[in-house]
C-alpha cells in the first residue's frame, strides 16, 4: 500500500536489557522488537514505507540516549537499511521539530503502524499527534515495550502501564492489534 507507512519508534540499544550497558531497560523490549522485526520483514518484502524513529539527548547530564553513544543507536533486531528513512528527534512526540510530517505527506501516506517504546511516553504521544494530524493509526501491542512506573508510593507494573496506554489509544486515537493479526491483514 502507497498510503502506508511502519513507524518503528525508539528501538534504542539503551532500553534493552541484553545490550550491556544498556542505561535504561525496559521490560519486554527483545520481544517486543523481535515482534517488530516480522512486521519490518513483512513491510520489506511488499516494499511498503518503512520509517525509524531515535531519539536522542544532547545533554551533557542525559541519562540515556545520549547523543553519540552506542546506547542511542538502533537495536539491531530493526537495524535500517540504506534505503529506509531515519528520523531523530529530541521530544517524546515524533513529530515536534522533526521532518516526519513532511516526509509522509510527500509520500501521500494516510495510515500508520506505529511499533516502538516506551509504550507509555513516546508511543503515546506520537500517536495522539498523529492521529490530531489526519493520520489513520494502528498500534500493534505486542510489538511495543515499556517498564513499571512509580507515582507516589504506588508502584504500577509494566503489564498495567501497557495495557492502560493501550486501551486509552484504542478509545479515541487508534486502532490496536498484536502481531499476528497485521500480519494477517498485510
Amino acid at each position: 500500500m502507497k498510503d502506508m507507512a511502519l513507524l518503528l519508534v525508539d528501538f534504542q540499544n539503551d532500553y534493552f536489557s541484553s545490550y550491556k550497558g544498556a542505561k535504561f531497560p525496559l521490560d519486554k523490549c527483545e520481544e517486543a522488537s523481535l515482534n517488530a522485526a516480522k512486521i519490518l520483514a513483512k513491510f520489506r518484502e511488499k516494499k511498503y514505507n518503512i520509517v525509524h524513529i531515535r531519539h536522542e539527548k544532547d545533554s551533557e547530564n542525559a541519562t540515556f540516549f545520549k547523543k553519540d553513544t552506542i546506547g542511542a543507536q538502533i537495536h539491531n533486531n530493526v537495524v535500517p537499511k540504506a534505503n529506509e528513512k531515519i528520523i531523530t528527534k529530541n521530544f517524546p512526540n515524533s513529530f515536534l521539530y522533526t521532518d516526519l510530517k513532511e516526509y509522509l505527506d510527500k509520500l501521500g501516506i494516510k495510515k500508520l503502524i506505529i511499533v516502538g517504546a516506551m509504550s507509555h511516553m513516546c508511543i503515546d504521544a506520537t500517536v495522539r499527534a498523529a492521529s490530531d494530524l489526519g493520520y489513520d493509526c494502528t498500534v500493534v501491542s505486542d510489538s511495543c515495550a515499556t517498564k513499571s512506573l512509580q507515582y507516589a508510593t504506588v508502584e504500577i507494573p509494566s503489564l498495567f502501564v501497557h495495557a492502560t496506554i493501550m486501551a486509552a489509544l484504542e478509545f479515541a486515537y487508534s486502532k490496536v492489534i498484536n502481531t499476528d493479526k497485521l500480519l494477517e491483514e498485510l
